[in-house]
């Protein structure tokens, strides 16, 4: 299996410098990763560097708690496409999930979605660690609903990142139409396999050169 190809190559911590953003550029063309995802500010030093190949540039949006207005995550959106992104992840109002505001929550990721405008795939990050399970489905009913692309499971900036129960828990509920994203807490080849196998065609790593070359378990990152 050519892992590498499920991976989005991941540098979302705040004080990254330029310096590592563009070693995560390389690190992607030197393996095969699917894309470099990073925050929207970063956007543009990702696409430069990766223009003369396929990799793909990821950009977040309502990063990482949510609770910016669809206003600002459709505004942060065009720009990031602007910029070079091909895809967007978008963080959900999580506040109104839990308030069972399910209009607002599905509008917001509307207004992602009709931003993006067809010119990036979107995927919805639900935030699986603070959710019930009565929770994660309802989100990511509501996320097909609005027209999404992938559920995710994780910012990587919560309690808690991805397992492959929930994994498995989102894969049943979306169906064939749409894909997941596991993301958080994966550092291992055999973790990042594990997830694949329960359902996930996308990973968000940041320890993405360990996972190709098989290393077991390392600690930090995303």
């Amino acid at each position: 299996m050519n892992i590498g190809k499920y991976i989005d190559h991941t540098v979302l911590k705040p004080d990254v410098k330029k310096e590592e953003i563009l070693q995560y550029c390389n690190d992607a063309k030197a393996y095969g990763f699917f894309s470099v995802c990073v925050n929207a500010a970063n956007v543009g030093i990702v696409a430069d560097n990766l223009r003369s190949s396929d990799i793909k540039v990821t950009a977040v949006v309502g990063f990482p708690l949510g609770a910016t207005t669809s206003e600002v995550k459709a505004y942060e959106t065009k720009e990031a496409i602007s910029n070079g992104a091909n895809e967007i992840d978008m963080v959900i109002n999580i506040g109104a999930l839990k308030d069972k505001d399910y209009g607002y929550v599905q509008r917001d990721i509307e207004a992602v979605v009709n931003a993006a405008n067809g010119s990036a795939i979107v995927k919805v990050i639900i935030e699986t660690a603070l959710l019930t399970d009565e929770e994660k489905i309802i989100a990511c009913q509501l996320a097909k609903k609005a027209g999404a692309d992938f559920v995710k499971t994780s910012t990587g900036f919560s309690t808690g990142g991805a397992t492959v129960e929930d994994v498995r828990l989102m894969k049943d509920t979306v169906g064939a139409e749409m894909e997941v994203k596991a993301s958080g807490g994966i550092r291992d080849y055999k973790t990042a396999i594990s997830m694949i196998k329960a359902g996930a065609s996308r990973l968000g790593c940041s320890a993405s050169v360990n996972i190709v070359k098989g290393i077991d378990h390392v600690d930090g990152g995303y």
